[in-house]
């Protein structure tokens, strides 16, 4: 925003901060817990990120719609309307979230299953921090801009009432907009406009919602087919490069070996003295029998 005092960068940034605080917890918990660290892992704070800036950018949504909303309302008031507004929506994408990576633990493979129990943990205290620090920052912001304080510095910012005779970029560097004003409520924002006027509308026509439903059939029974053709396992063609030598060679083991099915190993776990003739008698009988 053009103004030294709406100005909301470091709302933006304790958002992230809170979303690293989720990652810091999650992966401190699990390592006490002594689950093991693999290298997918390090993808997780990327995941969170997207995460906590999504639930960062709905609470700040709903408390500009609750302090247009209410004014002069206490700064309880704006928060308990701020939680009523942006919880449910928060709490559901959580839910989902933590479900869907919670239900990768149920896998065979030991790196996925790690990174699902990181990964869902961090879900938890992404919606946990949202929901107790990042509200605490909303007020402490609030607070700045009832005061009239800077972004930056947070002192005092003045109302300077001659500000024809200042350029544009002095009155919203240093007095707050580019009208001179103080912190003053804003006009609806351009895009809750175009989904108000146009958008919901729109959507809303009948021809649209049969559409919808019909797409909607469509996207359900196409995930349908594709959950039954689901196979759990790893292609290692994914593990190389696209220029790797060991492409070619998987491609001809597919296409020319693949008829006789996987190689079959045979392990002896216990001590065998292998330099007894009889014992290796025994293993070379042991092996024509498997064959």
């Amino acid at each position: 925003r053009l103004s030294c005092i709406r100005n909301n960068i470091w709302l933006a940034c304790c958002g992230v901060v809170s979303a690293g605080l989720a990652v810091l917890s999650s992966f401190g918990l699990m390592l006490f817990c002594g689950v093991p660290f693999v290298v997918t892992v390090a993808n997780a704070p990327f995941l969170i990120l997207g995460v906590g800036v999504d639930d960062m950018f709905i609470m700040i949504a709903s408390w500009e719609q609750s302090s247009r909303k209410k004014e002069k309302s206490s700064v309880k008031s704006l928060l308990a309307e701020t939680y009523s507004e942006a919880a449910l929506s928060v709490t559901i994408t959580t839910l989902t979230d933590v479900l869907s990576f919670f239900i990768g633990t149920w896998t065979a493979f030991p790196s996925v299953r790690s990174f699902c129990l990181y990964t869902g943990t961090a879900f938890v205290f992404c919606y946990v921090y949202t929901m107790t620090f990042f509200g605490a920052i909303l007020v402490l912001n609030h607070k700045r801009e009832q005061g009239n304080r800077h972004w930056l510095t947070c002192m005092r910012v003045g109302v300077d009432r001659d500000e024809a005779e200042n350029s544009c970029l002095y009155n919203a560097c240093c007095i707050g907009s580019c009208s001179g004003q103080s912190s003053e409520p804003e006009s609806e924002h351009p895009m809750s406009i175009f989904f108000k006027k146009y958008y919901g509308p729109f959507v809303t026509n009948k021809w649209i919602k049969l559409l919808v439903v019909l797409l909607y059939g469509a996207y359900l029974g196409g995930s349908v087919y594709g959950c039954i053709q689901m196979r759990e396992g790893i292609d290692l063609r994914n593990l190389a490069s696209d220029d790797s030598y060991v492409i070619p060679y998987y491609d001809d083991d597919e296409k020319y070996f693949s008829t006789y099915g996987p190689r079959v190993m045979v392990v002896i776990t216990e001590s065998v003295d292998y330099w007894n003739e009889t014992v290796r008698g025994d293993i070379e009988s042991c092996v024509q029998n498997l064959e």
